[in-house]
């Protein structure tokens, strides 16, 4: 069989993109939300990019106490404070007409969402600069912002291409946001004005639960999203251990994926045989059938039964460019499947949680 390429995020928050530059390392803490590009032959840093604080929190009021507003200077303090552990949690490319990207796009965890043009950010860059200096560089700002969510965004992709694309979000609050990606990227507010100038087309939120007496449950976050265009679908894995299919067009949810025990983590679109695979806290991954929805496969990634206290989740999953190689991530160890067989082909253990995987090329690699 052809030998597979796969980039690994070890003990680092979030995600290699496909093209040129597909390498990506945030802390899960920074002191200050930054993307770093790097070039994967030869390991230099390209380029480090910086988010600005552009949510109004309210400002700190000085001389005349008669002005003194409490409440401002309260939010000014949360503001500063969630700035310092802003943290990374996804990034995608933009689509793009030639199938080179220039932009990306970031979903961090004070809810925002915010896009780069890597074009624009290297022409600001001195001349005669050399990648050791690149680093001790000031970031630079984003081009574009979004007031995405009510607590931390989880993940980011996009809907369809070119123009026609909708940029989708997730997060803690329970929604599926959509934007159209044209009037987000030639809106010509400035960047300090910007948040909610762009209007979502989308707006799925999670229903909540009726316990004993009626009682409802708070509404399930949303970890990730995948899609499937041509279905005109969105799947999404919540925190109330199930999957969701929404229906694009009406805004509605097609069908439930109910199996898990735990949580969900991830979740991946099986589009060549309309099947999506989910990973989950309760340590499985499961393929499941869109048509019926029922789980027709469980992949347990850990067959050590003495490990499974220790290693009890499934925190990333990806696919490659056939469908027929699947990696999974759980605690410190990663796994090959082979979906036609149903076989782990291959299992690489590491020195610290593994949080990300991506399959890339037909060589076989680990970063």
């Amino acid at each position: 069989f052809s030998v597979l390429k796969i980039y690994i995020l070890i003990g680092e928050r979030t995600i290699a993109s496909s093209g040129l530059l597909t390498r990506k390392t945030t802390p899960f803490s920074v002191l200050s939300l930054t993307v770093s590009l790097t070039d994967p032959i030869s390991h230099n840093q390209l380029l480090k990019l910086k988010d600005i604080n552009t949510k109004q929190g309210g400002s700190r009021m000085c001389g005349d106490s008669t002005n003194w507003d409490e409440d401002a200077y309260r939010k000014s303090i949360l503001k500063e404070r969630e700035i310092l552990t802003r943290t990374v949690f996804r990034t995608v490319w933009g689509p793009s007409k030639d199938g080179s990207p220039d932009t990306i796009v970031i979903a961090s965890s004070d809810g925002s969402i915010t896009s780069y043009s890597i074009p624009s950010c290297i022409s600001k860059l001195p001349l005669g600069l050399s990648n050791s200096k690149v680093q001790q560089l000031l970031g630079i700002e984003p081009d574009g912002f979004l007031h995405g969510h009510d607590g931390p965004a989880y993940d980011v992709k996009f809907y369809g291409g070119n123009e026609d694309a909708l940029l989708l979000s997730c997060g803690d609050d329970g929604r599926i946001c959509g934007w159209r990606w044209k009037e987000f990227t030639e809106s010509k507010v400035p960047i300090n004005l910007q948040g909610n100038h762009v209007k979502p087309v989308l707006d799925l939120v999670n229903h909540q639960h009726k316990g004993p007496w009626g009682a409802l449950s708070p509404v399930p976050e949303n970890n990730a999203i995948a899609v499937d265009p041509q279905g005109g679908a969105i799947f999404s894995a919540a925190g109330d251990s199930c999957a969701y299919c929404w229906d694009v067009e009406s805004s509605r949810i097609k069908m439930v994926f109910k199996g898990h025990s735990d949580y969900l983590h991830c979740i991946v679109a099986r589009n060549s045989t309309n099947q999506i695979v989910t990973g989950s806290e309760d340590g499985t991954a499961r393929i499941w059938d869109c048509k019926s929805g029922k789980c027709i496969k469980v992949i347990d990634p850990v067959k050590d039964k003495q490990l499974k206290g220790v290693i009890s989740c499934v925190s990333c999953i990806t696919l490659d460019a056939s469908e027929s190689w699947l990696a999974c991530g759980s605690g410190q160890n990663l796994s090959v499947w082979n979906l036609p067989t149903s076989e782990c082909v291959s299992t690489i253990s590491s020195h610290s949680p593994i949080q990300d995987v991506v399959f890339d090329n037909n060589q076989y690699e680990v970063i």
